[in-house]
């Protein structure tokens, strides 16, 4: 028997080898074909759920703006609403003296209602008085009452209310710190003044001034909060507890009073310039975002009746808003970093 030709051997080696291999690709396309069909359902289910999220952005995006234009443009183009009419003939302001609460007194004034004045300083409050009785033809009056006294202005303020027909109430007054601090830097005095002040006025007022409201079925609160209740805000500590309190307070008795027909507005701005004018220069000067009280007054008062939660304010609502969608850290960083930059320039001016 003839042996085997060499080259024919090398041949059929070589012909195992080729079919080997092929036999691999053919497996290797098959479990490839097999994970891509696995893959395409994963593939289809990740594209359905981004059109969804697309979807779902978009539609936010358009309702924020809607709102926005609903809120800050169509009541400049329209008519002014007739507050007397919606809401009663008398507003009580508190704070009223300076900044958006003398601000928002003169804008009701300048829509026909009458307004009573409250602040600690007499003399303040007659100038105050008198300026808008001359200026917009309406009735005014004043009390006298120092809200960091505790329990005991109310009574005052209660009696000299009585019988009055109260239509709108903005909770103006506020206390802030002299500068953002650490929050063992703050005195007892201080802790005790913002709670008094910035908690407890605003449930008071309102307990004395909502009966007479829900009685004839109409009226108007406002509360002026704060921006900061938006998130934690470090060195604003007990300010920003307090403004949240506010918040959170507006909201429910809006849910409560409703369908009473009393009308709840939680106002949240950000910084205005007259509230923070002796910090420092960086919050001193009016700019693109940080308004007068004139300016910020003049467009918040347009949301009454529209918005129970606002910052009152077109450009103070998309720093709002973007605040909002921040991570919490974040926002923290940067009220650290801003606070950190007032309280600097505070403290420098202090010195000189």
């Amino acid at each position: 028997m003839h042996g085997t030709v060499p080259w024919f051997k090398d041949f059929q080696t070589r012909r195992t080898r080729l079919l080997i291999t092929m036999a691999a690709v053919d497996r290797f396309y098959l479990l490839y074909r097999e994970i891509s069909r696995s893959c395409n359902f994963y593939i289809e289910a990740l594209a359905v759920v981004g059109a969804w999220y697309t979807v779902r952005k978009c539609v936010s995006l358009a309702f924020d703006t809607y709102s926005m234009l609903r809120l800050h443009l169509i009541p400049k183009l329209g008519g002014e609403i007739d507050l007397v009419k919606q809401y009663g003939k008398w507003a009580v302001v508190t704070g009223s003296t300076d900044g958006i609460g003398k601000a928002y007194a003169e804008e009701l004034a300048k829509r026909r209602v009458n307004i009573i004045l409250i602040g600690r300083n007499k003399g303040k409050l007659e100038a105050v008085s008198r300026s808008i009785s001359e200026t917009y033809k309406v009735e005014t009056d004043f009390i006298v009452a120092d809200f960091s006294k505790g329990r005991e202005p109310y009574a005052a303020i209660k009696k000299a209310l009585k019988d009055r027909e109260i239509g709108i109430l903005v909770n103006n007054v506020g206390m802030f710190y002299p500068y953002p601090d650490y929050f063992t830097n703050v005195s007892e005095d201080v802790l005790w003044d913002m709670i008094n002040i910035n908690i407890a006025s605003a449930s008071m007022m309102t307990h004395i001034v909502l009966p007479g409201m829900v009685e004839k079925k109409k009226g108007a609160i406002v509360n002026v909060s704060s921006a900061s209740c938006c998130q934690p805000t470090p060195m604003l500590t007990i300010y920003g507890a307090s403004k949240t309190y506010l918040d959170y307070f507006s909201r429910a008795l809006h849910y409560e009073y409703a369908s009473k027909g009393i009308f709840v507005q939680s106002l949240t701005p950000f910084v205005i310039v007259a509230k923070m004018a002796e910090c420092g220069s960086s919050v001193s000067r009016r700019s693109f975002f940080f308004p007068s009280a004139e300016e910020y007054v003049s467009h918040a008062i347009s949301t009454l009746g529209l918005s129970t939660r606002t910052t009152g304010y077109w450009k103070h609502a998309i720093k709002f808003t973007l605040g909002e969608h921040l991570p919490e850290w974040i926002w923290a960083w940067l009220a650290m970093y801003f606070c950190r930059t007032v309280r600097k320039e505070a403290l420098t001016h202090k010195v000189k």
